[in-house]
């Protein structure tokens, strides 16, 4: 499926956009520039013709994060199994594209300081969803089965919005013990953020070395930061409320939801 990522990515435009992106967390500038496909179905080759002048001053990142456009349909017409992949384990798809873009940054020399797989972040996001009643996220239906981690589409009013804050996107942790050839030098331990998680989960102070046992201390540096922010919304049904249409009900409820923007 990594092939059909990778087709995908290069029909999408979504090639150009990754290689701009490397271009923006390295520091380079392009001169000239050709991407190239070639193939024989089963394995592809990715070429790309550059000169570059690399920047005198560069920022260090624990981990390098690319948003990239999904069209469902498109992909469908690709290939069924990763179109399901993204629209029921978004999680698992985000998976393949990330090892597509791992293999391309190192095959092209696009970041040069990157080393491991994990710290690449990839972020899918859908152009749409499936007109259809189970990808629609209502909180005024019983019974509830949003159990799955997946794309949903919800639409609501806002009633408050709260002040853009950070959030840990990635960070590096080093060994305390400093024998431990994980002490320095390595992106051995990588915390980065997945969805529905909190800041504690990505950045705390009692994770321990695998090899030696001791504490972990995060490498400051290389701590990177987006933005956030807290929105409360309610079901747009509970206008209906406020119409005088209760369908023939002694009493309703009203309840607003909590939605993290990042």
């Amino acid at each position: 499926m990594r092939e059909i990522a990778l087709v995908y990515l290069d029909r999408s435009g979504g090639l150009q956009k990754f290689v701009q992106d490397c271009k923006r967390y390295e520091g380079i500038n392009h001169s000239a520039g050709a991407v190239e496909l070639a193939g024989n179905g089963t394995h592809l080759k990715l070429v790309l013709k550059v000169l570059f002048v690399p920047a005198d001053s560069k920022q260090s990142y624990a981990v390098y994060r690319f948003v990239i456009a999904i069209n469902p349909s498109d992909i469908v017409e690709l290939d069924a199994t990763l179109g399901n992949y993204i629209l029921h384990k978004p999680i698992r798809a985000a998976q393949i594209f990330q090892s597509v873009c791992f293999i391309a940054v190192k095959t092209l020399s696009l970041i040069e300081q990157l080393q491991t797989e994990a710290q690449i972040s990839i972020l899918l996001k859908p152009t749409h969803l499936p007109p259809l009643p189970s990808y629609v996220l209502s909180l005024s239906a019983f019974p509830f089965h949003y159990t799955s981690p997946r794309f949903y589409t919800s639409e609501g009013i806002v009633i408050a919005m709260g002040t853009v804050t950070k959030y840990t996107q990635g960070a590096r942790f080093l060994c305390t013990e400093e024998t431990c050839p994980f002490s320095e030098g390595r992106f051995r331990y990588i915390r980065v953020h997945l969805p529905g998680a909190t800041e504690s989960a990505t950045v705390r102070s009692d994770f321990m070395c695998a090899l030696c046992s001791s504490p972990l201390q995060e490498d400051m540096k290389f701590r990177v930061l987006g933005d956030k922010q807290i929105v409360e919304m309610i079901d747009a049904k509970a206008l209906n409320a406020f119409k005088g249409y209760a369908n023939n009900k002694s009493h309703f409820r009203i309840q607003t939801f909590t939605v993290f923007l990042r």
